[in-house]
């Protein structure tokens, strides 16, 4: 199976880095009324916000990443990358479904948890069983611990936005945890070839 190409390090570690400063100059563009802690990205995306179209199209970017990884991975396993796909079209068609600025929608809701979900089951999916050695981002143990810290942040997100404390600060937890994950896995992929290189 041939491996991770070079441009992998960029579809997914553009990834974690456009999520985070995306949020961080949309909620100083939101003004001093917004809170991180208590609001939601969703509200930053919301239609007529400051920062809208600076939302929408990091979601897009972000989706593109997703899938142009879900590509570049060729040694995980079919079924993982698959989900990873999914999981940047579920970005892609958050844009067409954005929150309403006076609450929550349930196309909106009904889109990120699809896309939640696959996210967070994407590192088993995609971890390659078997006897030969395989990049530890692959490895079925650690694919099953990445994927438990994902769906625990996730319920940790679900139990704050019932309680109304920090459902902002859990989502942004959730959301960078899941586009951490790719670029660990491609990196893990790249050190073997870099293991393997002679001399």
């Amino acid at each position: 199976m041939r491996p991770a190409p070079r441009w992998a390090l960029l579809s997914s570690g553009c990834a974690p880095i456009l999520l985070v400063g995306s949020w961080m100059i949309a909620q100083v563009r939101q003004g001093p009324t917004y809170d991180p802690a208590t609001d939601t990205l969703s509200v930053l995306a919301s239609y007529g916000t400051p920062s809208y179209w600076l939302m929408t199209g990091m979601l897009l970017v972000l989706g593109t990443c997703y899938v142009a990884t879900a590509h570049a991975l060729r040694q995980a396993a079919l079924p993982g990358r698959v989900a990873l796909a999914g999981g940047g079209l579920s970005a892609l068609a958050l844009t067409l479904v954005p929150a309403p600025s006076s609450g929550g929608a349930l196309e909106h809701g009904a889109v990120a948890t699809v896309g939640v979900v696959l996210l967070a089951l994407w590192p088993p999916l995609a971890a390659v069983r078997g006897g030969r050695p395989v990049p530890w981002g692959l490895r079925l143990d650690v694919s099953l611990a990445a994927s438990a810290l994902m769906f625990a942040s996730a319920l940790w997100f679900l139990a704050e936005l019932q309680s109304a404390r920090a459902p902002g600060t859990a989502e942004r937890v959730v959301t960078f945890l899941q586009a951490l994950w790719p670029f660990l896995v491609v990196l893990s992929c790249r050190r073997g070839i870099a293991d393997r290189a002679p001399g």
